[in-house]
């Protein structure tokens, strides 16, 4: 396998942006990848990997981004003629376009490929078809499988599964019950969750384009509106649109391109996916053995990672990720977020982005948003919120549900360009 690295990477401000459509958002991150990588037009791309999951409730059920890019290849944006391949894997689709085309590279199949993520959950005045986007992420043809595992792990939990109960998705419920399994067999608190959630508002508060950019503090995480016990309003990520992607060449190729260029590289130590199952409560999740194959691959350990995005749709799954992903031991990252280790100042800064609750979460665009937010970390471009010696970094992203597990994980690991 060849070495791959990133070039360029972008990332829309994320929001409810009910006058921009998918071919908007498409062009939006599509010029600030380029502007990013150094690039005019993107002749030199072999191959284009378009993630999103739910242009399909807006009627484009098939060819997404050849739809979206037919505008960009007729003004000579894009090359004409270059396969373009769709993606869908939940709330891990960005990051499967990356794998992708990392793919690609590392195969030596290419030397330049695209990775973009694009999506719309917002609709104003029709809920309904924002809840079809998300029930796309948990099995249809046979809802009696998950509703009676639920139903048993409610049980285990001493939190009951409700479908539709908070005002949340079925996600933020089953969220709830694992966070409720754990608080019961681990002592985490919540509090410890409220104080994952106050960081990352405060990380996001940093972030200009962030969804949510205020603070909130860990009184105010606590008192806010219950969505699903023991999780409030402030520790779950809202509703957006976004997109996001990544450039990412062989090392031949970026040997020949401008220094500029090449003192920004990030090279791809790793990028891992796994399956998720039907798992007991107490059994790991698929992504620590994501984690554990990315270590392997790369020659890298936990301890060498300076920072990490990690999936925080509720801000419980933070404190659980770090578990999985070998930074706290299990039951004890509760703990390891209370005492301060995940912040900015911290030992190890988590979701410096602000997070999916603070930074929001269109879920097509989400793990590519992960991406850019490392690469400015690792380039020292992060600004107000930029960390301290920050060379290697980790994202973690999980799409779908199947039982306790997501349906789908990606592990990507990065490396800065040398000081």
């Amino acid at each position: 396998m060849r070495d791959v690295y990133v070039i360029g990477t972008s990332c829309t401000p994320f929001g409810k942006r009910p006058g921009d459509g998918f071919k908007d958002l498409t062009r939006e991150a599509y010029l600030e990848v380029l502007q990013d990588a150094g690039l005019e037009t993107g002749d030199g791309i072999e191959q284009a990997w378009f993630g999103n999951c739910g242009m399909g409730t807006f009627g484009q059920r098939n060819i997404r981004g050849q739809v979206c890019f037919t505008p960009l290849v007729r003004e000579g944006l894009f090359p004409e003629r270059v396969p373009m391949i769709n993606v869908e894997g939940g709330c891990a689709t960005a990051s499967m376009a990356f794998h992708g085309a990392w793919k690609d590279v590392a195969s030596g199949d290419m030397e330049m490929s695209l990775a973009i993520g694009v999506e719309k959950t917002f609709v104003p005045g029709d809920a309904e078809r924002t809840l079809e986007i998300f029930e796309g992420g948990i099995d249809q043809l046979d809802p009696g499988e998950w509703h009676d595992y639920y139903a048993e792990k409610g049980r285990e939990a001493g939190k009951p599964f409700e479908a539709n109960g908070g005002g949340g998705t079925v996600f933020m419920n089953t969220y709830a019950m694992q966070a409720a399994w754990h608080m019961k067999h681990y002592g985490t608190t919540q509090e410890q969750i409220a104080i994952a959630a106050s960081k990352n508002h405060w990380h996001g508060s940093m972030n200009p384009k962030a969804q949510y950019r205020f603070e909130v503090s860990v009184e105010e995480a606590l008192a806010d509106r219950d969505i699903s016990w023991p999780l409030t309003r402030a520790m779950c990520a809202p509703i957006g649109d976004g997109a996001a992607a990544a450039i990412l060449v062989s090392g031949d190729r970026l040997a020949g391109m401008d220094r500029a260029v090449r003192e920004r590289a990030i090279k791809v130590r790793g990028s891992v996916l796994t399956g998720g199952k039907y798992r007991a409560a107490d059994e790991p999740g698929l992504s620590r053995v994501a984690a554990q194959k990315a270590y392997a691959k790369s020659g890298l350990s936990p301890t060498d990672v300076d920072l990490v995005e990690v999936h925080d749709a509720t801000s419980f799954c933070e404190i659980f990720q770090l578990e999985m992903l070998g930074f706290a031991e299990d039951g004890k990252g509760g703990a390891f977020v209370g005492d301060g280790n995940t912040r900015l100042d911290g030992r190890l800064p988590v979701n410096l982005s602000g997070g999916l609750v603070s930074k929001g979460h269109p879920v097509g665009a989400t793990g590519l948003s992960m991406i850019h937010e490392l690469a400015l970390q690792l380039r020292g471009e992060a600004g107000a919120r930029q960390a301290d010696r920050a060379r290697i970094a980790l994202a973690e992203n999980g799409g779908g549900v199947i039982g306790f597990d997501e349906a789908a994980c990606s592990v990507i690991l990065l490396e800065g360009p040398a000081a």
